[in-house]
């Protein structure tokens, strides 16, 4: 009897795990989720607006964050010597592409950790001269991105702050040092534009909280009429803090973005940040559905606004020119 009660137990158990075999396979056959290596200079809370527009470009292309995709962020909050680090670290999880938004030196890092792994950028600086790409019609390797004509919009800058503050002789630039790609090439770029307007232009460096606040302080012994941010994630990220300083020291200012205007600063002159993480979005998804980065150009954001807030030239007490209010994209009261 106990023979027969036994013999029963395992045909049952055979029958239960031959049941099981089917499910067990058919787990083992479902593909993983592709990963995005998120890699950003920033921090999470301060980029919400620009990670979102990421997201939007990527859900264009057919991609959702936990849906069909995966995205593994790194945010270097401020400090550019941890990107090699966290692009190592990236490699080392084989992500399905490394994307760089916003950071020089987070592509550089990704493109030194890795040749194997697609790598999408989005800057600011000319992307041959930093050496990401070899031309920006065929980029070749396994790198290509967006531009936002941050260097090239930045000599403009200084010319539109000379047309509200025409009798201004001393003008600064403040710059992020960790950042030397760009840094360097907003600050050649800057003085050419400041030795044909035939004013003076001081370089200043900011990289921490309270470098920023130096440079702000620095700028009345300077005795500088007016300040060019140059376009920088670290910037990015503390647009509200800056343009409070700029009020506060009573300096007009000019940034790359509207974000800069609407949070309080004087004049937004350049491209669209969020236009620019929604293409690096959208070369994501496309590399995801499997095109080669080498056969993307390299896409420019061309598009360029302008951004005046009245309410700040006011408190200023500096008068916008009707011919600039006129070139105006918005005008903020």
């Amino acid at each position: 009897m106990a023979i027969g009660i036994g013999r029963r137990q395992f045909i049952g158990a055979l029958g239960g795990a031959a049941a099981a075999w089917p499910l067990a396979a058919s787990a083992q056959q479902q593909p993983k989720l592709p990963v995005i290596g998120y890699l950003d200079a920033g921090s999470p809370d301060k980029s919400a607006p620009f990670v979102d527009a990421f997201r939007k470009g990527l859900n264009d292309t057919g991609y959702v964050e936990g849906k069909n995709v995966t995205i593994e962020y790194r945010w270097a909050d401020g400090q550019n010597d941890r990107m090699p680090g966290m692009a190592a670290d990236l490699v080392h999880l084989q992500v399905s592409v490394i994307v760089t938004p916003g950071t020089t030196p987070g592509a550089l890092a990704a493109k030194a950790a890795t040749t194997a792994i697609p790598i999408i950028f989005s800057i600011g600086a000319d992307p041959v001269a930093a050496g990401l790409v070899n031309t920006l019609n065929r980029p070749g390797g396994n790198v290509t991105g967006v531009t936002t004509l941050g260097v090239e919009v930045a000599p403009k800058r200084l010319e539109v702050l000379h047309e509200i503050v025409p009798a201004a002789s001393i003008f600064a630039l403040i710059v992020n040092p960790t950042n030397p790609v760009l840094a360097t090439a907003l600050a050649r770029d800057a003085e050419a534009a400041a030795r044909a307007l035939g004013v003076q232009l001081h370089i200043l460096n900011a990289s921490t909280d309270s470098e920023i606040e130096g440079a702000f302080s620095a700028l009345h012994e300077l005795k500088a009429g007016g300040l060019v941010i140059g376009p920088d994630t670290f910037f990015n990220n503390r647009i509200e803090q800056i343009a409070a300083l700029a009020l506060r020291h009573s300096v007009p200012a000019i940034y790359q973005y509207r974000e800069f205007a609407t949070a309080g600063g004087l004049i937004g002159y350049g491209g669209s940040i969020t236009v620019a993480y929604k293409l690096a979005g959208l070369y994501t998804g496309r590399v995801l559905r499997g095109e080669k980065p080498a056969d993307l150009p390299v896409q420019q954001s061309t598009k360029v606004e302008l951004f005046i807030n009245l309410k700040t030239a006011k408190a200023l007490r500096v008068t916008v020119p009707v011919s600039l209010l006129g070139r105006a994209d918005e005008v903020i009261e």
